[in-house]
């Protein structure tokens, strides 16, 4: 049920953004202002002088893609629309008419530190059974069932009702040997003793041995009583089957204390501890609050699901809470310092490790709208904590992010699907440059590992499982043949977790057996492979980092190619030619054995 949900929530979270792509798409045409100067535009080897009065066209899921008249989009096939150019010198900031902002319900609100001490933490879960108050009704002396009391299951069975009535010759045998000791009770007390105990073991009740005493007539039926109470979860037997002594009659659950369990999501234990009250309400009994304390964090995580399970204890008067009721409960926990800056979720658009707002510019003629990265930290409640990137003061958007960054995508500006800006900066700033340092023996070897990851690149296009196991084994063993010694320094110190990293994952796409898995790790091995051929440089061999804004449920995945054009492991024939360039690594020398022939 909970993949269901979450694949609803993908194709929803899709849906969303295709239709803010396409208000931006509306909003660029009808109210960016005009630019009134001719620009030059480049589209792979064409160039063309676009005037002041001719109309751009481009592409709303690509927007590399410039032409002076109308069509279709080359990568995708979508009809081009017209473009109009955004008037603000900064790469970061997009402007915008008030008509335009009226027009996409544009929100903001400034932030502020908050006064509350505790985080809110929403879960979702059910009422369960409690597993040790599960009992078997057993038969304590064999017998042939000639009618039972209890019939159904759910019927709820109080300790000591009757439930089942039995003719046993073994019983009738045992009667009778009370009798004749009674007859010989005051020469042999201890054989009387002996029969009357036989009785009570088979859990004849006191009143029943000593009406058989009393009338001195032998019973050929006799009632079984509940040793316990319960709601029937199973019935084993019917009219007319002979149960063993000790046979199972019914399974029974107590159901006057229950447990509360709920799914708690990986990132949200830190802020969970056995103790921890949670409140929580069920549209079962509407209008009442109930309350319990965890005594039970599952040490396990559902490698499906990504959630583990942790478990309340609930007494239940008058069984209003049933197993399988749905819960919703909240968790109040003290923060770790109040004060604390807090953007709202709504505010945040994610994409892979990085998290994007948009921030209202101050003293600006038009409405203006700077794109900002932001580091977060916990989530609480609706909100998250800012680590870095806003400060109190800001005004952020609230409402129509998705708008505002489908619009700057259009004019080709820093967006959360246009990442060129962001490769260029961290590429030439955050690396260090060891091409020099790297031996032209060592970059020849890395080669070979570049050739099996472009192998297996070329697998996961295909969709092909069983191939990019194979490639994976291929590229495991080219990385154990590289010659570690000849390197040194601290261009060893880089390599060394390096490799680790790139063999890590090269096991686990050996032993995927999901093709979603082996994609997601081809994107963690493709992110540590750029980094090395960026740093050491690889020889013979030019390559292209693109990327796809829409893989791995839209946090975005990079990948190399031989070529510029796009060929996309992560959807395969689904979304073939989705993804863009946002950067050429030159190779670092030329050696007859550079790498050819890879056409995907």
């Amino acid at each position: 049920m909970k993949s269901f949900i979450d694949k609803h929530k993908n194709l929803m979270l899709i849906a969303g953004l295709s239709l803010a792509v396409l208000l931006g798409m509306g909003l660029g045409y009808v109210f960016f202002k005009p630019t009134n100067h001719a620009t030059k535009e480049t589209h792979t080897d064409h160039i063309h002088e676009v005037s002041a009065d001719e109309t751009i066209w481009t592409c709303s899921m690509h927007p590399q893609i410039r032409q002076n008249e109308p069509g279709d989009c080359p990568i995708c096939g979508m009809d081009l629309i017209p473009l109009e150019e955004n008037t603000s010198s900064d790469p970061l900031v997009l402007e915008m008419t008030p008509e335009a902002v009226k027009l996409a319900q544009i929100e903001t609100s400034i932030l502020g530190a908050t006064d509350t001490s505790q985080r809110i933490l929403m879960l979702s879960g059910k009422i369960q059974e409690d597993e040790r108050l599960a009992s078997s009704q057993v038969a304590h002396i064999p017998g042939r069932i000639e009618k039972l009391f209890i019939s159904f299951k759910g019927e709820y069975v109080r300790r000591g009702q009757r439930i089942a009535r039995l003719y046993s010759p073994e019983l009738i045998t045992a009667q009778q040997e009370l009798i004749q000791a009674i007859k010989l009770k005051e020469r042999n007390p201890g054989l009387y003793t002996s029969a009357r105990q036989k009785l009570l073991y088979w859990k004849l009740t006191e009143e029943q041995i000593n009406r058989i005493e009393k009338s001195g007539s032998i019973e050929e039926t006799f009632d079984i009583y509940a040793d316990a109470s319960g709601a029937v979860t199973e019935r084993r037997v019917t009219v007319g089957d002979y149960v063993r002594q000790g046979g199972i009659l019914f399974e029974l659950i107590n159901l006057n204390k229950v447990w509360v369990l709920f799914d708690a999501y990986e990132e949200d234990l830190a802020q969970i501890a056995v103790g921890d009250q949670i409140r929580f309400t069920t549209p079962s009994v509407p209008g009442e609050t109930f309350n319990t304390r965890i005594t039970f964090i599952d040490p396990l995580i559902d490698p499906q699901t990504r959630v583990a399970s942790i478990r309340g204890e609930i007494a239940n008067p008058g069984l209003r809470l049933k197993p399988e009721m749905f819960v919703r409960g909240i968790l109040a926990s003290p923060l770790e310092q109040s004060g604390q800056l807090l953007v709202p979720k709504s505010a945040v658009l994610w994409t892979g490790q990085r998290s994007v707002v948009y921030l209202k510019v101050q003293g600006q003629n038009v409405p203006s709208f700077r794109y900002q990265e932001v580091e977060l930290g916990e989530r609480i409640g609706s909100a998250y904590a800012v680590r870095n990137g806003l400060q109190a003061g800001d005004e952020v958007v609230t409402y129509g992010s998705f708008t505002i960054d489908a619009a700057a995508q259009l004019n080709n500006q820093q967006s959360m699907m246009n990442r060129l800006l962001n490769h260029s900066e961290e590429t030439e700033t955050d690396l260090p440059n060891y091409a020099t340092l790297t031996p032209v023996e060592f970059q020849k070897q890395l080669a070979s590992v570049v050739e099996d990851y472009l192998s297996l690149k070329d697998a996961l296009v295909a969709s092909d499982q069983t191939q990019a196991k194979a490639v994976a084994h291929q590229l495991q063993a080219s990385l154990q043949k590289i010659d570690m010694k000849l390197i040194q320094g601290e261009v060893h110190e880089y390599w060394m977790p390096k490799a680790r990293a790139l063999n890590d994952h090269a096991v686990v796409l050996t032993q995927a057996e999901d093709l979603s898995i082996q994609r997601e790790q081809f994107s963690f091995l493709s992110t540590t492979l750029i980094e090395v051929v960026q740093v050491m440089g690889v020889q013979g061999i030019q390559l292209f980092v693109q990327n796809c804004p829409m893989a791995l449920e839209n946090e975005g995945a990079d990948w190399l190619s031989l070529q510029e054009e796009i060929r996309n492991p992560y959807f395969g024939n689904m979304m073939l030619t989705c993804g863009s360039v946002v950067q050429e690594l030159p190779a670092t020398r030329t050696h007859p054995n550079s790498i050819q022939n890879h056409q995907h």
